[in-house]
């Protein structure tokens, strides 16, 4: 029953938003915009998709709690590419999928979400091809077998839908983000410790001030370009 409700909201959300519904993959859900029909706005659509799903899983949390059934909570990785699309298989069974390294990237920005305490991540070429969300840039990372760094994003909003504590707050984290990078580890702890009044236990700016003081406590070497290394999958 759990697993059914869940499903169900997150394939109506999928499907309000024109999306294919892939499979499932145990409690996870794969789908993909822009085939069998293409789709000028299919990166616009995902995201709005993905936006909604999680408002959905906000509302089933709600109604699971009153159940005393357990605590739910989603992540959704989401990446804009060229792929293999149709239907894939053996001579025994067959479906209509997509392959590739997009999809690869997705699954990997889906298995990061917990580590940056978001329920969306975004990868650079989707977040690039939508105009009028709010994108909140988190980090620059290298996945593993990628010699190429990727930035990667969390879909905050619609524009103008932010209020303007959000707004205040996110201009805020961008100066962090620029003093990090540049090695101002004083600017940026100074920047985190604003922002952690404003959104009290946020886990990113958590996150944020324990790589900081790492950094400090060994300070990194002239080739330091700022990117977030993961070495598994």
């Amino acid at each position: 029953m759990y697993i059914n409700e869940y499903l169900s909201a997150m394939s109506a959300a999928i499907s309000a938003r024109n999306g294919t519904l892939d499979k499932y993959i145990g409690d996870a859900v794969m789908a993909f915009w822009g085939a069998p029909v293409p789709m000028k706005d299919h990166a616009r659509q995902g995201v709005l998709a993905a936006l909604e799903m999680q408002k959905a899983t906000a509302i089933l949390r709600e109604q699971f709690r009153a159940r005393g059934w357990p605590e739910l909570k989603i992540g959704i990785g989401l990446n804009t590419g060229d792929v293999r699309v149709g239907d894939m298989g053996s001579k025994v069974r067959k479906a209509y999928t997509v392959m590739g390294d997009a999809v690869n990237l997705a699954s990997r920005l889906e298995g990061r979400t917990k580590g940056y305490g978001v329920g969306i991540l975004v990868g650079q070429a989707t977040a690039g091809l939508v105009d009028d969300v709010v994108f909140k840039e988190l980090d620059r990372v290298r996945v593993k077998g990628k010699s190429e760094p990727v930035t990667i994003y969390e879909p905050l909003a619609l524009k103008g839908e932010l209020s303007e504590p959000q707004n205040l707050e996110l201009a805020q984290w961008q100066l962090c983000l620029e003093a990090y990078r540049e090695q101002r580890w004083a600017d940026a702890s100074d920047c985190l410790g604003k922002l952690q009044v404003m959104a009290p236990g946020a886990y990113l700016y958590g996150l944020y001030a324990e790589r900081i003081q790492a950094l400090v406590n060994t300070p990194p070497g002239a080739d330091w370009d700022g990117v977030t290394n993961f070495e598994d999958k």
